[in-house]
């Protein structure tokens, strides 16, 4: 059911760019029942193929605001991107993710680190974002830059499709996608967790000055994205949250669906509740950037990266 807003002639619009996938269940809820709506927004949403893309898009201005990964936030704000744009005032405004760590799952056939040695291993972009992670992770295994291939494949959906086609042989990937892969018979050879105990996801990013001078809009964005998280969480809106998934990933069906619930409305592990950031995972990013990302240069605190009073403030009302 979609609730309408009796201001929709005042709509402001939106340009929001994402990465395709379950995550965005919330930005669907939102959408579906109003609550962008009830908050005088109009949300144009559109989905990117990969990181470059999306962030240039965001220092061109042809986006508002994106949901991306927090590596990215901090790359594109200190020129370490993949994509040859820079966007001094990126930052973060709200978490918009899973407390869950992206697994390296690989075909059937690979069983150890080992096994990966000399094969192709796929990316988004070669130097941002989870490929960080991944680094990290190959290097624990005993392996070096020049005991494996990267190749860039774009956003996960991509990689989900390529590995099924056995175009190399493993890649990264967040919830639900990993779940649903091991569910087809692929392997999770390893999670980030034996290489970090806190990791900051994807986030609700934008510039700051559009932030400042559209803040009336962006609390309103944040405080629908969080009222759609809050009724996800709530049991009594299954039936109809299902309903909405099915809608926006038609190839789908209930049990993708249950898979990806029980992922990111775990009470535990799921999406943020009011979209807290968690800043021991900002500074594990860091840590990471600061040890893979080039070009190689000092990087600020946690609190350089995000910007809080917007999502404070839409919460207040």
């Amino acid at each position: 059911m979609t609730e309408t807003s009796p201001r929709s002639s005042a709509l402001i619009p939106i340009n929001l760019m994402v990465f395709a996938g379950a995550f965005n269940w919330p930005v669907w809820v939102a959408q579906d029942r109003g609550l962008f709506a009830r908050n005088g927004l109009t949300i144009n949403v559109t989905e990117t193929p990969g990181s470059v893309v999306q962030w240039t898009s965001l220092a061109e201005g042809g986006s508002d605001l994106v949901i991306t990964l927090m590596d990215n936030v901090i790359a594109y704000r200190e020129g370490q991107g993949e994509a040859p744009v820079t966007v001094p005032d990126a930052i973060a405004v709200m978490a918009s993710d899973a407390l869950l760590m992206p697994a390296l799952v690989t075909q059937p056939d690979v069983k150890s680190y080992e096994d990966l040695r000399g094969k192709a291993l796929s990316v988004d972009a070669a130097i941002t974002g989870l490929a960080l992670i991944l680094y990290a992770l190959l290097e624990k295994g005993g392996l070096k830059s020049g005991d494996y291939q990267l190749v860039r494949t774009g956003g996960v959906l991509a990689r989900f499709e390529g590995l099924k086609r056995q175009e190399f042989a493993g890649a990264l990937f967040n919830t639900p996608f990993s779940n649903q892969l091991q569910e087809l018979g692929y392997r999770s050879l390893d999670t980030a967790a034996s290489v970090m105990q806190r990791y900051q996801g994807h986030v609700v990013a934008t510039r700051a000055g559009w932030a400042q001078k559209n803040s009336h809009a962006l609390q309103g964005f944040l405080r629908a994205l969080s009222d759609a998280i809050d009724w996800l969480y709530d049991p009594a809106n299954r039936t109809d949250a299902f309903a909405i998934f099915r809608d926006h990933m038609p190839a789908n069906d209930d049990k993708a669906a249950g898979i990806a619930y029980s992922v990111l409305f775990d009470p535990q592990t799921g999406f943020a509740k009011k979209g807290a950031i968690n800043i021991d995972g900002i500074t594990k990013v860091l840590e990471l950037r600061s040890k893979f990302g080039q070009p190689p240069k000092p990087l600020g605190v946690p609190g350089r990266y995000f910007d809080l009073s917007y999502l404070e403030a839409a919460l207040k009302d």
